[in-house]
Parts: C-alpha cells; sequence; structure tokens
C-alpha cells in the first residue's frame, strides 16, 4: 500500500491519478512530479518499486505544501481577513460569497439550504 503525505492512494488508479488524492495536488502538479521523477504517468500505484514511491514522497515532501500544513496555512489566512475586519473578512463571516458574485438568486452552497418564511403562504386568486 502506498501511503504518501499521511493519505492511502488508490491502488488500481494511473498515477497521474492517484496523486491527485492528496489535498494540494492536482492533475498539472502530478503530471510535473512524474516528469521530474521520469516515471510514466500511465504506470498503476501497485507497479511502482518501493523505491519510486519514496522518491515521490521525498519529492512532495521538499517542494509541496499540502494536506494539514496547507489546510492551516489556508485557514490562517482567512483568519487574518477576519481580524482585520476586511470586506473580504466580513463576508467570510457572514458566510456569503466573498468574490463579489451575486445572493439575490444564486449563492445557495454558500448561503446553504433555503430556509422558508412563515406567513408568506400565497392566497388564491378570487373571480
Amino acid at each position: 500500500m502506498a501511503r504518501i503525505a499521511g493519505i492511502n492512494i488508490p491502488q488500481n488508479k494511473v498515477l497521474n491519478i492517484a496523486l491527485t488524492y492528496i489535498h494540494g495536488i492536482g492533475l498539472h502538479s502530478s503530471n510535473k512530479i512524474c516528469n521530474k521523477l521520469n516515471i510514466p504517468t500511465n504506470t498503476r500505484v501497485n507497479k511502482l518499486t518501493d523505491e519510486q514511491v519514496l522518491k515521490i514522497r521525498e519529492f512532495i515532501d521538499a517542494n509541496f505544501k499540502v494536506e494539514g500544513d496547507l489546510r492551516r496555512e489556508n485557514s490562517m489566512n482567512i483568519k487574518r481577513l477576519i481580524d482585520l475586519a476586511s470586506y473580504r473578512g466580513s463576508r467570510h463571516k457572514k458566510k456569503l460569497p466573498v468574490r463579489g458574485q451575486r445572493t439575490h438568486c444564486n449563492a445557495r452552497t454558500r448561503k446553504g439550504k433555503a430556509i422558508a418564511i412563515a406567513g408568506k403562504k400565497l392566497t388564491p386568486l378570487k373571480k
């Protein structure tokens, strides 16, 4: 079982896809890792040797900020914005979209499930 950056990499996947299971490594970064270490990207994870896994692990530790460190840095950046009382920080605090998106009819992902307003029942039309 290949364990890189504290994550169990899926065994039956192609290497460049399997590396994207690590938080902080996308497809571009995984291709870059494979090219630097001269490992074919279409190699299955279960076909890797122990020394290849070790090389990948050491390369990621040396050159990328991943998993817990990256999550901690992101949360500290958001906390800094909130402490500064900047506009972006206030939007984070209110759990609203931060980057200028409209909120009148969209932003359901960020705002959460719609809440029904009491007493807003429609009355039928009278003839």
